[in-house]
């Protein structure tokens, strides 16, 4: 019987697989993942103030690499995004440059256990996250994974995620470390992974397009701040050499920035 059923398993991924090869299917596929998130998708995830509270006690004062004020909600509104296009509580997910898991909190609370896997060179960040504002026991029940890698590398874990995440890191990172993420996404992907990646356009006059070779902002390695732009153009066309697909959305993103969605072409 488990040999009858793996078969049955094969001829339905296969049957799938040769229905994804139609654009028309794709785009149908794509346009039901943009569902408004219900309520019940969202259910039994904590309120927001109880977080805010918390983050309040040790980002007030301090800069924790994310605005204080509106901390909570603009975390909950990623794992909304993710939601609209496609995620479910079995996905997949790497959070990369997850922080004091702004968005790693919800996502943690939202994932089935073994699910969500976190990015985060700057140590003292991450540890004040899991420490402070994680309830007592959620790790052990959910079982995140970490890694401090400051590579640009998503292929460090050696896993195949349906979903990555890089919430602000677009508006730091300077465009060769954008080329290596991208570079190292096609290693850490499948045909149907999605990336969502927020960024703040270049132009006049919202501002000039970058093109230095260094991070720009707090970090590990630096208490500077500072955030910077690219060009919406020179993202598509890097995402196309590789064999990729992205659009920016029209759902607004933390921080007055812009979601990128970036698919297999």
């Amino acid at each position: 019987m488990l040999v009858v059923a793996r078969i049955r398993g094969i001829l339905a991924w296969r049957r799938r697989e040769r229905a994804f090869r139609s654009e028309g299917v794709r785009r149908l596929y794509r346009a039901l993942r943009r569902l408004p998130a219900s309520a019940a998708e969202l259910s039994g995830l904590p309120e927001p103030a109880a977080l805010q509270a918390r983050f309040d006690g040790v980002g007030r004062g301090r800069f924790l690499g994310v605005p204080a004020d509106g901390f909570a909600q603009s975390g909950r509104m990623q794992l909304v995004a993710l939601v609209r296009v496609g995620l479910t509580r079995t996905s997949r997910v790497l959070d990369f440059g997850c922080g004091c898991l702004r968005g790693g909190y919800w996502l943690i609370h939202y994932l089935e256990p073994g699910c969500y896997f976190g990015i985060e060179p700057h140590a003292e960040r991450l540890a004040i996250g899991l420490e402070t504002l994680l309830e007592p026991g959620l790790a052990e029940r959910k079982r995140p994974c970490f890694d401090h890698s400051p590579d640009f590398d998503l292929a460090v874990f050696g896993e195949r995620f349906d979903f990555v995440l890089a919430d602000s890191i677009w508006t730091h990172a300077a465009k060769p470390q954008i080329r290596r993420m991208l570079d190292s996404l096609i290693a850490a992907s499948h045909a149907r992974t999605t990336l969502l990646a927020t960024y703040l356009p270049a132009g006049t006059p919202l501002g000039p397009d970058y093109q230095g070779d260094e991070w720009v902002g707090t970090s590990h390695e630096s208490d500077v701040p500072g955030v910077i732009r690219h060009d919406l153009g020179w993202i598509l066309e890097e995402c196309r050499r590789r064999g990729l697909s992205a659009r920016e959305l029209p759902e607004p993103a933390p921080d007055s920035q812009r979601w990128i969605e970036v698919t297999r072409a």
